[in-house]
């Protein structure tokens, strides 16, 4: 940053805290908290990495660029433990029972993710937006704001008009997968999202829109859209040998 700061930059800060194996070397404010190791160690991740994005933003200002440069702040996935687990209840991860599931599950609580963003000027200040974007539109949101033309095929769309205050970018849908055992897939079109726990399971069907905590399953209230969630499920993914859509082996009994 000291050596761009006269230029436009780009910088990639890729964070780890707060990760596993969850060590810290100073439990700072939490040290005395009728707490568990693990809770304690937690908390005082979270706040050494509140205190090095405040190291950036410090260094951003000295520099004089903090009021020209746009910082968006992510993590990278919901909550890495168990709603009823010592970290994800004391610090309510699920967000009282609003969110189901955690990281490598494909429901909300696995895959919902705040973002903030500053940009004096061009971001409103203080606006709160519940509009879906991912970071597959980061790529061509970094190239409408430098100005350049990207010349290969992306799944991504440009979010800058988001930024500044406006409406989302319209788009079809949204698609995971994720491959740890039993392959998971799902898809968000509209307030629709639909959940498949493997490739022989039955789609799941969730409106976010009355039903965030994706409790009340409408599959067999919806055909249509069910009909939707596995078309859109096979169009929007392509085959590769690395990736087979595999339900989990159980293991073979040893034979006596």
């Amino acid at each position: 940053m000291k050596a761009h700061s006269n230029e436009p930059f780009f910088l990639f800060y890729a964070i780890t805290l707060p990760h596993g194996n969850f060590e810290i070397d100073d439990l700072g404010q939490y040290k005395d908290k009728p707490w568990t190791d693990l809770q304690k160690r937690y908390a005082a991740m979270v706040t050494r990495l509140d205190s090095d994005v405040g190291r950036l933003f410090a260094l951003l200002k000295e520099l004089q660029v903090d009021e020209n440069t746009l910082v968006i702040f992510s993590g990278d996935n919901g909550a890495s433990f168990e709603p009823k687990s010592e970290v994800g209840s004391l610090f309510d991860q699920s967000m009282g029972g609003k969110l189901r599931g955690y990281k490598r599950s494909l429901y909300e609580g696995g895959l919902r993710q705040a973002g903030i963003a500053r940009w004096p000027g061009q971001v409103p200040a203080g606006k709160i937006s519940d509009a879906a974007w991912s970071f597959w539109d980061f790529l061509p949101t970094a190239a409408e704001l430098a100005g350049a033309t990207l010349t290969s095929a992306h799944d991504g769309l440009s979010v800058v008009s988001l930024l500044k205050g406006n409406e989302a970018p319209a788009r079809e849908a949204f698609y995971w997968e994720l491959h740890e055992g039993t392959s998971l897939q799902a898809v968000r079109f509209g307030d629709w999202k639909a959940v498949r726990n493997g490739p022989t399971k039955q789609i799941e069907l969730y409106d976010l829109k009355t039903d965030l905590a994706e409790s009340k399953n409408l599959a067999n209230e919806k055909p249509d859209l069910i009909a939707k969630a596995e078309s859109l499920m096979s169009s929007m993914r392509t085959e590769h040998a690395d990736w087979p859509l595999v339900e989990k082996q159980s293991a073979k009994k040893k034979k006596k």
